[in-house]
């Protein structure tokens, strides 16, 4: 006989003090939700499970190949990838209205219907080629910068840099389209499982390539040009927070660095605030930059010190 998991307290052994634990728990989580206003109605949000199973279809379907079924026949491999894509996208449609529907509880307007999701994602669908295309200059740059790389297939394959570039063109489109919280998710995804944050609304062009990656931050209002390298714990961050008025953040203001075509940033380096690195630039590893540079700029940690001994020298002359 089943039992009634709402109402058999003999499921939280007393010994355990669990169902004490449950009640206090319920206490805690209705004053969250009396707190703001949706005490009656907790909203639902997308699934982070979903998501990352959604981004796994999308890249078989973009690599059936490499990510796909590890038995595709050519003969094969449009079927597979029609149902891959209908899968992922059937299942991206139900957390896109999700994602809706709380912007909609939250703005207090009416609820979004399906058909108005289902447009979005078939949008967001017709710009997958786009995205192969530039997943494919993102792997040639990792193989052709990357002495260690056998061939484009292992970079695919092995590479965190390439795994969380994926994501992240997947998640561009989707904040693009209006679905900034899905798209952070999934990033957010990638984050978890390369040590690599890029946040998607970044944006960055052709020929990307992260080399091993860990550490590496990417903000928001980044603009990365076309064939630019990073090395692990690179940051491109922002320099202050403003406040306005009432002593909260400004938020969406252009704060992160601008990083022009052919720029390589070695590890470590921390570039701050609204800046621009000129083309072919080169920032050596630990550099703390929060300046302008103009093209073909080579800047390393011993410039750094000797400027700022300079600078405090001519301090205390005065």
């Amino acid at each position: 006989m089943s039992r009634d998991v709402n109402n058999d307290e003999s499921l939280f052994p007393d010994d355990l003090g669990i169902s004490q634990i449950v009640s206090d728990l319920r206490e805690v989580r209705q004053a969250s939700l009396e707190h703001r206003n949706r005490l009656n109605r907790p909203p639902k949000l997308p699934a982070r499970k979903v998501l990352a199973s959604v981004v796994d279809g999308l890249g078989a379907a973009l690599f059936p190949n490499r990510l796909g079924l590890p038995d595709l026949r050519e003969e094969g491999l449009d079927y597979f990838v029609g149902h891959t894509l209908d899968v992922a996208l059937r299942e991206l449609v139900a957390q896109v209205r999700l994602e809706l529907n709380f912007v909609a509880e939250v703005a207090a307007t009416p609820e979004v219907s399906r058909e108005r999701a289902i447009v979005l994602v078939r949008d967001f669908a017709s710009r997958l080629p786009a995205v192969r295309v530039l997943l494919d200059s993102d792997i040639r740059a990792a193989y052709e910068g990357d002495p260690a790389a056998r061939s484009v297939d292992e970079v695919l394959v092995c590479y965190p840099g390439i795994n969380a570039i994926i994501h992240y063109r997947i998640a561009h489109v989707l904040h693009q389209l209006g679905v900034p919280l899905i798209a952070r998710m999934i990033t957010e995804i990638a984050h978890s499982a390369t040590g690599i944050d890029i946040h998607p609304g970044a944006q960055i062009s052709e020929g990307f390539f992260i080399d091993h990656g860990t550490g590496v931050v990417i903000g928001e209002t980044s603009i990365i040009g076309r064939h630019v390298r990073l090395y692990q714990a690179v940051t491109l961050g922002a320099k202050r927070f403003p406040v306005d008025a009432d002593g909260a953040l400004v938020k969406g203001n252009e704060r992160h660095p601008i990083v022009e075509d052919d720029v390589v940033i070695y590890a470590g380096a921390t570039i701050l605030g609204r800046i621009t690195i000129g083309r072919g630039s080169v920032i050596g590893g630990n550099v703390w930059l929060t300046y302008s540079v103009p093209p073909n700029s080579n800047i390393t940690q011993a410039q750094m010190k000797d400027a700022v001994s300079s600078s405090r020298q001519s301090d205390a002359s005065t």
